[in-house]
């Protein structure tokens, strides 16, 4: 009977061990807390729109979302540590538009193959900006002007080889016209250039609408066509480059949820449709249209094919202004 007895005691000893064990692996995805990276710094619109997206995944997980950025390398940093994370679903990131540009110019081996592709949120298509006192009322006079004059025009909104930067040498090399027509005077970001723009010193900011939207409002630029295949709701009388110039070029900054290649399928299904249920929120929609950002909806398949084109395109532009490596 002791025999017994011990081998009983034994047996249930190792099933509470092995549940013990089991347990939190069988655990239901997610039971603790998530980190978001994001690549850019505290304040800026990427920051702020990790942080929105944040605040209401948490709700939707039922688990904290703590923000952290990590800045540097032109967006390296951030894009490396998103990559190199464990592929379990607690470290996701929001990866913008910079990591189909910064292979291309040697900054980095990482593209947007090293990710597992969860949700596209947000995109700003580039704008075609120019002072309100500017002699060119539409863009195909801005165009006739260029090809006129070629380097009597010049333009900023970025450093060299930035996403604005590429907006203007893609929209001009759609055109027919050598990219280096308009000079490109490099600047800390839009702000900057828009204020250069404004006292003279450029003639074209080519960033996005939300970008220039106060001093648009204040009567003080202009925006000439919209590098987009839809007109912009916060200005709808701004045609696309299509309606302006006969363009097929598109181009914007863009920023998306993802995970580090190789994330479980249960996993990623779990953030995308609670993701969905943040793009899809009242709080999400009111907080980006308060701002002027655009929104675009892209998930799974349907976003990898969006990075896909953008990376293809941005390298072709790359490559025929001479940045890329």
């Amino acid at each position: 009977m002791l025999g017994r007895a011990l081998r009983s005691a034994l047996v249930l000893f190792a099933i509470s061990i092995l549940t013990a064990v089991a347990g939190p692996a069988n655990a239901q995805y997610p039971d603790r807390p998530l980190t978001l990276i994001v690549p850019w710094g505290a304040g800026g619109g990427t920051d702020a729109t990790g942080r929105i997206i944040a605040s209401i995944l948490e709700k939707e997980l039922g688990q904290p979302v703590n923000v952290v950025n990590r800045t540097g390398g032109s967006g390296v940093v951030g894009h490396s540590a998103i990559a190199e994370a464990a592929p379990d679903g607690y470290t996701i990131g929001v990866a913008t538009v910079e990591i189909n540009m910064m292979h291309w110019q040697g900054l980095t081996d990482l593209t947007y193959e090293s990710y597992t592709p969860i949700a596209l949120v947000n995109e700003d298509p580039a704008g075609l900006q120019v002072a309100a006192d500017s002699p060119y009322a539409t863009a195909e006079d801005l165009i006739a002007a260029i090809k006129a004059e070629p380097g009597s025009l010049k333009a900023s909104g970025t450093g060299q080889g930035g996403i604005w930067h590429l907006a203007i040498a893609g929209m001009l090399n759609s055109a027919d016209i050598d990219p280096a027509s308009v000079p490109w005077v490099p600047s800390q970001g839009a702000a900057p250039g828009l204020q250069d723009l404004v006292a003279g010193g450029v003639a074209i900011v080519p960033c996005s609408l939300p970008e220039a939207r106060s001093l648009i409002e204040a009567g003080r630029v202009k925006s000439l066509a919209i590098m987009s295949d839809k007109r912009a709701a916060l200005f709808p009388d701004v045609p696309t480059l299509k309606e302006a110039i006969g363009s097929d070029w598109t181009i914007g900054a863009w920023r998306g949820i993802v995970g580090p290649k190789g994330l479980p399928d249960d996993v990623t299904q779990t953030l995308s449709a609670a993701l969905e249920k943040v793009y899809n929120s009242d709080d999400y929609q009111t907080f980006m249209k308060d701002r002027g950002f655009g929104v675009r909806w892209a998930s799974g398949a349907d976003f990898e094919a969006f990075m896909k084109q953008s990376d293809a395109s941005l390298g072709a532009v790359m490559k025929a202004v001479g940045i890329a490596k």
